[in-house]
């Protein structure tokens, strides 16, 4: 902020007036912290403004013949106000002209919800308030600042669903209505999938992302395999919460109350919204009377990877979210039936990240309405996860050691390995192990060196 100050003061000296803009003023009204600090900049011609920019450091041109401009390592951008307007179908499509002299009122009329169309002074501190966004502010109320400008920009639409889950604030009636009107076809979907990590990652009910978009009806464009999750029902005696959806968004808060724990928030949070789409292909109603959705932690991979892959093409994390659902069910199992060594280490050695499937095995456990989180089944999966860390760091027979008992190396000794690694997971030391892993071999007539 002493720099914002420092800037405000040389535009001050030449004649202009520095504001604080968006999310800083925003924030700074709920206590919030904010890193990223904008401040637009009046009565000064472009070239003015970057000469007093240069003075204080080194100048990055983020959008110069947008007026827009940052300086090196600072986390402050400087805009001048400019004018916008629409000139094709994609975000990107607009025509953006610069105007130092535009009025507060003129230039705040382009910003999407009256919550970031305030402006506050930064040498005096004066708010300049012209859409009502404080009081919408404090009655948890995200609304659009203009009809016309708002519509002209289609990510406003999972802004909106973003800013209500974020704030836990709802969307006024006549915003919603809008919103719905809008065609969000044809967006990047990269800022599509931005606009949710968002939600999944700063939200404290991230649900509320979601459950804005089906209000609006625009879960159907970018989340059609998650839409097909409403209306699925599930066994009752377990899921007393309601269909697979109503689940599903109960899963993704209980997640948000650990995701400080997550080796990867992002891929858990991704994983609690993904873990139970197979249920919309597996759900079967039994002649007597039971809903079941046997097998859905498989026939669901591909449907995860559907709709991840629509997103966005980081091959880590759809792979960490298929392996994620693969695995979902077994922790809580094995924990309620306190099963043997065996079973959790091999479980865990086919985990990418066993420390975020137990927190997504307690999310999953936790999102339904009925009896509270047995405490007790985490526990015992940490201890498990201990010992399997223990005997992983024991040693165990590798592809040097079947060369080095004269095998020829091929395609069996991927075969043989997995043998001793659960011969391993049985408790048999290493010496054991190859012993029997090598009778094997020699019963099965497997080739040696010559």
């Amino acid at each position: 902020m002493a720099l914002a100050r420092e800037i405000a003061l040389r535009v001050a000296e030449a004649g202009g007036r520095a504001m604080f803009v968006g999310g800083v003023v925003r924030d700074a009204l709920t206590g919030a912290a904010c890193k990223d600090i904008d401040v637009e900049v009046y009565g000064l011609a472009p070239s003015a403004l970057r000469d007093i920019l240069a003075g204080l450091g080194t100048v990055v041109e983020k959008g110069a013949s947008f007026g827009v401009y940052g300086l090196a390592h600072s986390g402050i951008d400087i805009a001048m106000p400019r004018r916008e307007r629409r000139t094709g179908d994609r975000h990107t499509d607009f025509d953006v002209s610069v105007d130092p002299n535009l009025s507060f009122e003129a230039a705040s009329m382009r910003r999407d919800f009256t919550i970031n169309a305030m402006l506050r002074d930064v040498l005096t501190g004066e708010l300049v308030d012209l859409w009502g966004g404080q009081a919408d502010l404090a009655a948890r109320r995200i609304r659009h600042v203009n009809d016309t400008t708002f519509a002209e920009d289609a990510l406003r639409v999972f802004r909106a669903a973003q800013f209500s889950a974020r704030l836990g604030a709802e969307i006024a009636p006549g915003t919603l209505s809008l919103c719905a009107s809008m065609d969000v076809t044809r967006l990047s979907v990269e800022r599509v999938f931005e606009e949710m990590c968002k939600a999944l990652l700063k939200a404290p009910r991230p649900s509320g992302f979601f459950r804005a978009l089906a209000r609006m009806n625009h879960l159907k464009e970018y989340f059609p395999e998650l839409e097909a999750c409403v209306g699925v029902p599930q066994n009752p005696v377990y899921h007393p919460e309601g269909d697979v959806f109503e689940h599903t968004m109960l899963v993704v808060d209980c997640a948000a109350e650990l995701r400080a724990r997550a080796k990867w928030p992002l891929g858990f949070m991704v994983s609690a919204l993904t873990h139970d789409l197979g249920k919309t292909v597996a759900t079967q109603l039994q002649p007597d009377g039971r809903i079941t959705a046997f097998g859905h932690e498989v026939q669901g991979l591909p449907l995860c990877e559907a709709q991840l892959r629509r997103l966005t093409n980081q091959t880590k994390l759809i792979e960490y979210a298929k392996n994620m659902m693969w695995l979902h069910m077994r922790p809580n199992v094995l924990a309620q039936c306190r099963s043997k060594k065996k079973k959790t280490r091999q479980l865990f050695d086919l985990s990418l990240c066993p420390e975020d499937l137990i927190l997504l095995s307690r999310a999953d456990a936790s999102g339904k309405k009925d009896a509270p989180y047995d405490e007790a089944n985490e526990a015992f999966l940490l201890e498990r996860l201990e010992d399997y860390r223990q005997v992983m760091d024991r040693p165990m027979v590798t592809g040097r050691d079947l060369l080095t008992a004269g095998l020829e190396p091929g395609p069996e000794f991927g075969t043989l390995l997995d043998r001793a690694k659960q011969l391993h997971f049985s408790g048999q030391d290493k010496k054991r192990a190859l012993a029997q892993v090598l009778a094997e071999a020699a019963n099965s007539n497997l080739r040696r060196k010559s």
